[in-house]
């Protein structure tokens, strides 16, 4: 929808004019806020803001999303206002404005090209446009996915696996607590958060769900207590305590990764249960920074290729089904874990059924896969 994306562009323009203004009187004068040197200049010489640190060659100060959201920990508003007009001069400059000019102009259409061979765990990533990677977390990210509409008389259905590499950790590294609150399709991070926190599921409160969320997750991507506590916002002495009360909740999970480490460092690879090999170069690395970042994909790696695996498997067999029965409905995006299809208004029963039983169904593994299953008009409404 190319007069969505117009009107987009043109509230985002409004936008970061306001927000230009607002930094230009902060800083008392007008600078190019593309220009990181000026801008370098005007927040550590000008401002005499702490965080100060100058690198490469050029000698000019660091202004980097790292630095910025330092500043606005501290209350800056200056930075609060750069991250915002840095975020939306992205959304416009690589969506609003771009996104029409890559349609085809006989449809309409963006067709993005899925790459099979980029990541080493197998999963597809998408180029020229990366639809992907359209950002979800803020309301003007999310807008961007209301102008991705169905053609007349059809609707976008989004199937969405539902946790799964959680889901795939309970099953490889046999945690009977975590296999048990699946199949009792009981609220996992609530769960973990009452094991960790030692609070009853009745008195759970949303911000300690949140943490135990953040744990969730993280011990699936190998997370150090350093980036927990940043991603928290926590010192990093609580969440060492939070990480080392996880594993007394679940030490066959520690077990479990301090195996695959090993393995990875004596073979060079790690295998997930289909037999799919991802290959960890770093894991010997004389550098330590290098030999955690391999450390940690080691972990991550038999748990996403395997995702990434039953998100191929299940395509391919839905890609059969629909033209065994002469559907319309066609497959037309993957998001890692989430398909999106556009089906016409009168196949959206039958199919969604169709594509939730065929993608739950399609491995079968210690605990039931869980696929939720939305249709809509436009890309917002189905998320």
């Amino acid at each position: 929808d190319t007069v969505q994306l117009a009107k987009l562009s043109t509230k985002f323009a409004g936008q970061i004019a306001k927000l230009e203004q607002a930094i230009f009187k902060i800083a008392g004068e007008e600078f190019n806020l593309a220009s990181p040197k000026q801008l370098g200049e005007i927040l550590f010489d000008k401002m005499k803001l702490p965080f100060a640190k100058k690198t490469g060659k050029s000698g000019a100060y660091s202004t980097n999303v790292g630095v910025l959201e330092k500043l606005q920990e501290e209350g800056f508003e200056i930075a609060t206002l750069l991250l915002k007009h840095r975020h939306l001069a992205k959304l416009k400059n690589t969506y609003t404005d771009t996104l029409p000019k890559q349609a085809d102009p006989r449809t309409n259409r963006v067709h993005t090209t899925f790459l099979q061979t980029v990541t080493s765990t197998g999963r597809l990533s998408s180029i020229a446009p990366n639809v992907q990677n359209i950002p979800t977390r803020t309301e003007e990210g999310s807008s961007i996915r209301s102008a991705f509409v169905a053609k007349e008389g059809a609707k976008l259905i989004s199937a969405d696996y539902s946790q799964i590499e959680l889901r795939i950790l309970s099953h490889v590294a046999n945690i009977e607590s975590l296999k048990q609150a699946f199949l009792a399709d009981r609220d996992i991070h609530a769960q973990t958060a009452s094991q960790i926190f030692g609070i009853p599921l009745e008195q759970m409160t949303p911000e300690l769900r949140h943490k135990a969320k953040a744990i969730n997750f993280g011990i699936i991507y190998g997370i150090s207590a350093f980036g927990l506590a940043k991603q928290l916002n926590i010192s990093r002495t609580e969440a060492s305590d939070y990480i080392a009360k996880y594993f007394e909740e679940y030490p066959g999970i520690q077990k479990y990764m301090k195996s695959i480490v090993e393995f990875a460092k004596e073979h060079g690879f790690v295998q997930n249960v289909l037999g799919r090999k991802c290959f960890i170069p770093t894991i010997q690395d004389k550098n330590h920074a290098f030999r955690a970042f391999g450390e940690r994909a080691a972990i991550n790696a038999p748990m996403q290729s395997l995702a990434s695996d039953i998100v191929k498997m299940a395509m391919i067999s839905l890609d059969g089904e629909l033209e065994r029965r002469q559907m319309q409905t066609k497959m037309i995006l993957q998001i890692h874990d989430e398909l999106i299809f556009e089906a016409p208004e009168s196949e959206i029963d039958e199919v969604s059924k169709l594509i939730k039983s065929r993608m739950e169904n399609i491995l079968k593994l210690d605990v039931t896969l869980k696929v939720s299953v939305n249709s809509g008009g436009n890309w917002q409404v189905i998320h």
